[in-house]
């Protein structure tokens, strides 16, 4: 196995989002100027109710970030691509820091990876995950992971997002992803029976591998803590 194609495993459990973001900053610039001994880095959490906004903020204004805030979640801007997402409790959301120079490869063929990786996770459940020309995987018409990225440098950041056994009431509130009539799932609710986010761990990492051609290492939780402890601290 090509040493610059392993994937390190950080999971670091439930984040605040600005935690998690601070963390991925961290780790890519260490990975951009090659100062570490980790190549690749796929980070695994769990969010706090936050709703987020891409680069395409579709005009949100400052009365509609403060009645999503009302109803408990934060509201933060990121520079991730893709409209207006939420994140919360029962959704597990990766984080790949990856190289795409390390497996030769660009930016869609990444995206469509990362597709693959969860329509593979879903059919271990016996669910017929697609694609659509919406970004996203979908069941039908109904979307059970976001997706959205963040490359610079050949670096990628942000990520994405599987509903396990999430409130999908928080979607309620939005136009998720700027998608008009189109519905929100999760494993749970396309199962019948509760999911929850540490069941699937092992089979998004194992799906993770599978596509990406690439071997998976889990990081010991007090590396990932002292890893955590210096993000906080740039």
């Amino acid at each position: 196995m090509n040493s610059t194609k392993l994937i390190h495993i950080f999971n670091v459990g439930k984040l605040p989002y600005l935690e998690s973001l601070n963390l991925q900053k961290f780790i890519s610039t260490q990975i951009i100027q090659n100062t570490w001994n980790y190549k690749n880095v796929l980070i695994l959490t769990e969010h706090y109710p936050v709703y987020t906004i891409g680069i395409r903020t579709k005009n949100y204004t400052i009365e509609d970030e403060n009645k999503l805030r009302n109803l408990g979640a934060e509201f933060i801007k990121t520079n991730r691509g893709g409209l207006i997402t939420f994140h919360g409790p029962g959704q597990l959301v990766a984080y790949p820091i990856i190289n795409l120079k390390n497996f030769k490869q660009g930016v869609r063929w990444y995206v469509n990876s990362i597709e693959r990786t969860i329509i593979n996770l879903c059919h271990k459940y016996e669910l017929n995950a697609t694609t659509t020309t919406d970004t996203g995987v979908w069941i039908n018409d109904r979307k059970i992971c976001a997706i959205g990225i963040h490359v610079s440098r050949y670096v990628t950041m942000h990520g994405l997002a599987l509903n396990c056994n999430t409130d999908l009431s928080w979607f309620n509130h939005i136009v998720p992803c700027g998608i008009e009539d189109k519905e929100v799932t999760s494993l749970s609710k396309e199962c019948k029976r509760d999911i929850q986010i540490n069941d699937v761990i092992p089979e998004l990492i194992a799906s993770f591998s599978t596509i990406f051609e690439s071997k998976t290492i889990l990081v010991n939780q007090e590396q990932v803590d002292e890893i955590k402890k210096n993000s906080l601290e740039k």
